[in-house]
């Protein structure tokens, strides 16, 4: 899972937290922009459900889970304990996951495939403080869709889709990100920072994006024979996505947990 974002308003770290705390793995990739130190320079917002969710994992690193967090461009600040344990969780630039069925996943954030992030810092920074707006916006307007009994709609994903620019963008970042796994001879690839969930073929391999807990509430979750599924948790919770009985179908293969208990 990616994208967290702690430090702000739209961060659904409740919800995220109810899911960890139904379901365990032996292992969690912590998959960047978990903290947004971009946000925290800019106005402090810390609440009690953030320190839940903190503390349910490190309880879980420290109850066997092998916990690895890889840093991304909202928590570059990290970037100085690469290579470090802090509270039984492991600091990384990128990881390799072997499946149970014996497939090789190269697993980074992938924020140094964004031409914007690395050629235009500031602009970088005008983006996410207009993708913050944009949260403000359509919450107001899905609080009267609510209000009429109408299901959430998300503009910034309907902007991703619809303009040509984005969607420009967003293909040029998944090629880029498949090509490397590729190049490398990596079978698959496991990313994050677009907020655009998706498991889908490019160039020949397997490319994993595992979305966001800002408006998507997705994470990718591997079964015991290998399998990747790609998990929206829940429906009245989570942008309008699928149901938790979905979920925990999907979930099937893994066990009720109690570190966030």
């Amino acid at each position: 899972m990616s994208d967290v974002h702690l430090g702000t308003k739209g961060s659904k770290a409740a919800v995220l937290a109810d899911f960890l705390r139904k379901h365990k793995s032996d292992n969690l990739f912590l998959v960047g922009d978990i903290v947004d130190g971009w946000a925290l320079r800019k106005s402090w917002y810390w609440d009690q459900a953030h320190n839940e969710l903190v503390q349910g994992i490190l309880h879980s690193a420290r109850s066997g889970t092998a916990v690895r967090l890889l840093c991304g461009n909202h928590d570059e600040f990290l970037r100085k304990w690469i290579g470090h344990d802090l509270g039984g969780i492991q600091i990384l630039e990128e990881a390799e996951h072997v499946t149970a069925d014996g497939r090789r996943l190269l697993v980074f954030h992938g924020d140094r495939f964004d031409v914007v992030v690395r050629s235009a810092p500031w602009l970088a920074h005008l983006g996410d403080w207009a993708y913050r707006l944009l949260l403000v916006v359509n919450a107001g307007f899905n609080f009267v869709r609510r209000r009429l009994g109408m299901p959430y709609w998300s503009l910034s994903l309907f902007l991703k889709q619809k303009v040509k620019s984005a969607v420009a963008y967003l293909d040029s970042f998944e090629d880029a990100v498949a090509r490397e796994a590729k190049e490398r001879g990596f079978d698959g690839v496991v990313c994050g920072h677009i907020h655009k969930p998706e498991i889908r073929a490019v160039h020949g391999i397997l490319y994993h994006n595992s979305g966001d807990w800002v408006e998507s509430c997705t994470a990718l979750v591997e079964e015991l024979d290998g399998r990747i599924h790609l998990v929206r948790w829940p429906r009245d919770a989570a942008a309008g996505a699928a149901g938790s009985a979905d979920a925990e179908r999907h979930l099937g293969t893994f066990q009720p947990a109690s570190a966030f208990s």
